[in-house]
């Protein structure tokens, strides 16, 4: 009789491998689909313990390249940051790895697909609600929610127990006391000796950036140019060095924002199941483009345009947050933010020191600053006149508000009117 084929997200750690092993044994031809998003690990070790466990077809696919123009460009055009500090790292790559996941899928001709997202995280989510906006019929297997899969696997011992009895090659005990996430936007870490936030950090847990003290002692002075919005060109003004293409741009910014301690963020956070939980963030690349990118629109952008996107970032970002890449809402807020980038073009130059990002100036061909409107010295076409009926104007409603209050409260207008007349 001819297997079920599922497609199964793996990693080659303990539990991807184990519950590829389960799926092969309830019966299941298992495909093991390996996204490349910018992670530091050996590709070639991962396809040979995916074999060795029992898939049929390994996929080992690079997606870095789409990740950052697809996804982290356009987060970064509508500066979208979740609760006022995380960049969306882990967040912003989801969407990605669950669209090739699908298209795989559809390719091998099946509507069975796997993943070793637990049932208490955001991950599930994310990856769930994608496999549904992108194959609505998709069969999901997801172990950490099977009572079956629950019952047997009671905790990491269970999963240990179970990998030595197939002969699955566990990594050495060097494993951290918490977890972590990395693709080329940031790395994450969570849970574990994390899980209490009133303890600092610890500073070995940060592996991406140094600390501020270890910072060299000297500015690096960078600068960025856009075109409608998006980074064209990354120059280390100081040596001349100079990165054009977006992944290029990225690692460059990374390379230069991790020396200079840029990126660090120790945060709680709401999770989309309503639990709260403590992320320490890295994001020394991301965090440079998106405060360049911030900087230029201040010279480039209508002033009530942006007022009228600013209001929409805590929305855009509570989207990617949830997993809802894939939705309308996130269409219709796309095309706003998109129509919002025309000619947000020019060149942001910054200065790095010691985990701060210093602004060192901007120019824009489609700059909305008038330097000679703008000045204190002189009067460049400004009339100060009109100002006048300009205030009376705009403060007729402050005059009526104000009767409104003497009218609900009189007692109280009348005394403070006596006792400034004896004043």
């Amino acid at each position: 009789m001819k297997k079920e084929k599922i497609v199964l997200a793996y990693s080659g750690g303990l539990d991807t491998s184990v519950i590829l092993k389960w799926l092969a044994n309830k019966g299941f031809d298992v495909i093991a689909y390996v996204a490349d998003v910018g992670q530091d690990e050996d590709f070639t070790e991962i396809e040979k313990k995916a074999y060795a466990t029992g898939a049929s077809k390994v996929y080992i696919e690079d997606l870095k390249g789409e990740l950052v123009t697809d996804y982290i460009f356009p987060a970064m055009q509508a500066n979208a940051v979740y609760e006022g500090n995380y960049l969306l790292g882990t967040s912003i790559a989801r969407p990605i790895i669950a669209k090739r996941h699908i298209e795989i899928a559809i390719k091998e001709g099946t509507k069975y697909v796997s993943h070793g997202a637990t049932g208490k995280g955001n991950d599930q989510v994310r990856f769930e609600f994608a496999f549904y906006a992108l194959l609505p019929d998709v069969k999901i297997i997801a172990p950490w929610k099977e009572e079956e899969f629950l019952n047997q696997f009671k905790g990491r011992s269970d999963l240990i127990a179970y990998a030595d009895s197939y002969n699955i090659p566990i990594k050495a005990s060097t494993k951290k006391p918490y977890s972590e996430d990395e693709n080329i936007l940031h790395i994450s870490h969570e849970a574990g000796i994390l899980e209490d936030p009133a303890l600092r950090c610890p500073v070995e847990v940060f592996s991406h950036t140094l600390s501020p003290q270890d910072a060299p002692d000297k500015e690096t002075e960078v600068s960025i140019d856009f075109v409608d919005g998006i980074p064209v060109k990354v120059t280390n003004i100081e040596t001349g060095e100079e990165a054009t293409k977006p992944i290029e741009m990225l690692l460059f910014l990374n390379k230069i924002g991790a020396e200079n301690a840029i990126g660090r963020v120790d945060m709680v956070e709401n999770r989309y199941v309503g639990v709260k939980s403590r992320g320490i963030y890295e994001t020394p690349g991301g965090t440079i483009l998106w405060t360049a990118h911030r900087d230029l629109e201040g010279i480039a952008m209508d002033k009530e345009v942006m007022h009228l996107r600013d209001m929409l970032i805590p929305k855009f970002s509570e989207l990617i947050y949830n997993g809802l890449w894939f939705s309308p809402e996130m269409d219709f807020l796309m095309s706003a933010i998109n129509k919002s980038q025309e000619d947000i073009t020019g060149t942001v130059h910054l200065a790095l020191y010691k985990g701060n990002i210093i602004p060192a100036g901007r120019t824009s061909p489609t700059s909305l600053y008038d330097q000679d409107l703008s000045s204190m010295e002189i009067e460049g076409g400004y009339n100060a006149i009109d100002c006048k009926g300009f205030i009376n104007i705009n403060g007729i409603r402050l005059k009526a508000h104000n009767l409104v209050l003497r009218r609900k409260s009189p007692y109280i207008w009348r005394s403070h009117a006596e006792s400034s007349e004896e004043e």
